[in-house]
């Protein structure tokens, strides 16, 4: 299992997929350097316009031409070329919220789909993406954030937000590209990170008290956690924006977890923010399953919580089902493991959201990124029925179950190329 990109929340969000080890998105840069060491050396290195000057080229075709030549740059693994030319375009008088969303973004998601389509490995994936992330941090040391608006009433039409990604969320380019369009815009922005814990994350915001929290998640198996998140932060009197490829396309999700907002990108959020958020009652505080009543008949639980000996008993019937896979290695059970693990933890997202959507997005798009790789999408069945025997007692999990099955069987046999995150 390995990260999949699209674009949500202003720049890549990751959806994961079963295939082949999940990888966590890298992060960092090369042998521990800084951003301004990007910056320093482009600059001694720039044989480009000077600063400002005026270009004869349309903004489409340097948009056009920078996405191409970015490409080449995080494909070839070259830093350095691929900060001089995200420069050159600074220098040539596009904005660099434009380079942001216009330019690293759609490459970003480039990434994704070559790796969906099996033309590039987890770890070329992943140099791109910490590539990207230095990138963007070396921009932050040139480009100038707008000076903040009044808003009529004598105020600066500026917040100071919190961006985070949720507990267990790795991927953080989304949310890094988001907190730069804020910060751009003149928003006081307090970035976090991946991966910052429900509870570490409440404390920081009673130290800080931000307008707005900015809560990112890529993964839907994350949005328990997400919603765990949400109405925490509410009780803080702080409102949520929620984004990122977990919500769905639609946002569909955020609103069922009770987000004071949705945004689909970072251009979206900052929308939002200037139109206002009402603040939460700190008496709003709600348990789950008050949003969601489903979640009183406790198959959400139930599976969550035997996710082990769900993916020990599905291995073991596989044994007997596919005598092949006695012969298997250690690395090939342990693949095999957590691809009936992501599996599981679908269908618990799934229960959560009381959605069959999320699970059979998820396995129709897992079949693509299969078949791409000259694997069937039909090797995920027989897992599917043991799950089947293993959760007889559970009617919305056999329901979804069954109609994971029915859009496996159902799929075209020859798929197009799958894109980056399909899913939902």
């Amino acid at each position: 299992m390995t990260d999949m990109h699209d674009v949500r929340f202003g720049a890549a969000a990751t959806v994961g997929a079963a295939g082949t080890a999940l990888g966590n998105e890298a992060r960092g840069g090369i042998a521990g350097g800084r951003p301004g060491d990007i910056v320093d050396a482009v600059e001694t290195a720039r044989t480009g316009q000077a600063a400002g000057a005026v270009t004869a080229v349309s903004r489409p075709e340097l948009l056009s031409r920078g996405r191409d030549e970015l490409w080449q740059a995080v494909d070839a693994r070259d830093e350095l070329t691929a900060a001089r030319g995200v420069f050159d375009l600074l220098d040539s008088g596009l904005a660099a919220e434009d380079i942001l969303l216009e330019v690293i973004a759609p490459v970003q998601q480039k990434v994704g789909t070559e790796w969906a389509a099996g033309r590039i490995t987890v770890a070329q994936e992943h140099a791109a993406t910490a590539i990207h992330d230095r990138v963007i941090a070396a921009m932050a040391h040139r480009a100038t954030p707008k000076r903040p608006e009044s808003d009529g009433t004598g105020r600066p039409d500026r917040a100071t937000v919190t961006v985070a990604c949720v507990e267990g969320e790795w991927h953080a380019l989304p949310a890094r590209i988001l907190a730069e369009t804020l910060r751009l815009r003149g928003h006081t922005v307090d970035f976090l990170g991946a991966q910052v814990p429900t509870p570490h994350l409440i404390a920081h915001l009673h130290r800080t008290a931000p307008d707005v929290v900015a809560l990112s998640s890529s993964l839907p198996t994350r949005l328990p956690t997400a919603h765990a998140a949400i109405t925490a932060i509410q009780a803080t009197g702080i409102p949520v924006i929620a984004g990122g490829a977990a919500f769905a396309p639609d946002g569909r999700y955020a609103r069922l977890l009770g987000a004071d907002a949705w945004a689909a990108g970072a251009r979206e959020a900052a929308e939002v923010l200037g139109r206002g958020l009402r603040r939460p009652h700190p008496d709003a505080a709600r348990p789950a399953v008050d949003d969601l009543p489903h979640l009183s008949d406790q198959e959400y639980t139930m599976v969550s919580r035997g996710k082990r000996q769900l993916v020990k008993n599905t291995l073991a019937g596989l044994e007997r089902r596919l005598p092949a896979m006695r012969s298997y290695g250690e690395a090939e059970r342990e693949r095999t493991a957590e691809d009936v693990a992501h599996i599981v933890d679908f269908l618990a997202a799934a229960l959560y959201t009381d959605d069959a959507r999320l699970f059979t997005g998820f396995l129709d798009w897992t079949g693509d990124i299969l078949e791409a790789r000259g694997v069937p999408a039909r090797v995920l069945l027989p897992g599917l029925e043991l799950l089947r025997q293993e959760l007889k007692d559970f009617p919305r999990a056999l329901d979804f179950l069954e109609q994971g099955g029915a859009a496996l069987h159902g799929r075209n046999p020859r798929p197009t190329a799958p894109g980056p995150g399909a899913v939902a």
